[in-house]
């Protein structure tokens, strides 16, 4: 019987876990008991407000959809007999936890900091950190290995490794080439015309990945049919 290893990575994801439900149980029951700024417009302004019980409940989502994500994608990583395809699964389970730690902490730092003052929050600070994400994880999109949870998952992709490969690495590149420049021109942008550039850049890339696809897998020789 292979032995199961318990990795780093899922110390990190069990670690991430316990501490998103006790930042949520602390929220709770000793958060600000002031209205709480739930959403913002294109300005940065805070256009609906709640309190620390939905800002307890989001975040005991964030530590849920942790456990989804990054769990089964130790799970499957360790249950594969392929050394490649287990790298490449636990490079999604670790884009997983970046993804959730990072929107997690973009969360909290919108909510609890700039965005607990009726100022609102910084565009140009929203746009830099939201463009640090993206070059992170574009860094390590294109090396994810098949799975139902992580990457580019499209019907094609399912059908053709060949455009998993291609799509995802596409992926991983507009990212990262996204939050580089976005990281760039962050200061200098005026705002909210710089957010508005960054999230148009965002769909222009999932939508190029999409494409790529079904482009890729219509020309494989090897691609399944419907």
């Amino acid at each position: 019987m292979t032995k199961i290893r318990f990795t780093v990575l899922d110390a990190l994801t069990a670690l991430t876990v316990v501490a998103l439900i006790a930042l949520a149980i602390g929220v709770q029951v000793a958060g600000p008991t002031t209205p709480l700024p739930m959403h913002f417009d294109i300005h940065g302004q805070p256009d609906r407000w709640g309190d620390r019980s939905e800002l307890s409940s989001v975040i005991g989502f964030m530590a849920f959809m942790a456990a989804i994500t990054a769990g089964p994608m130790s799970w499957y990583a360790k249950r594969t007999p392929d050394a490649a395809r287990r790298r490449g699964l636990e490079i999604g389970q670790l884009v997983s936890l970046l993804a959730i730690v990072g929107t997690s902490a973009f969360m909290i730092w919108m909510i609890l900091g700039h965005g607990a003052s009726q100022t609102g929050v910084s565009l140009t600070m929203t746009a830099a950190l939201m463009s640090l994400l993206f070059a992170v994880m574009g860094a390590f999109m294109g090396r994810i290995a098949p799975n139902p949870i992580i990457g580019v998952r499209t019907p094609w992709n399912y059908k053709s490794r060949l455009a998993w490969d291609r799509s995802n690495r596409l992926a991983g590149r507009l990212f990262f080439w996204l939050g580089l420049v976005g990281l760039i021109t962050a200061p200098v942008l005026p705002q909210p015309l710089g957010f508005s550039l960054l999230i148009a850049g965002v769909l222009i890339a999932a939508g190029w990945s999409v494409f790529e696809s079904w482009r890729v897998w219509r020309a494989d020789p090897d691609r399944q049919p419907f």
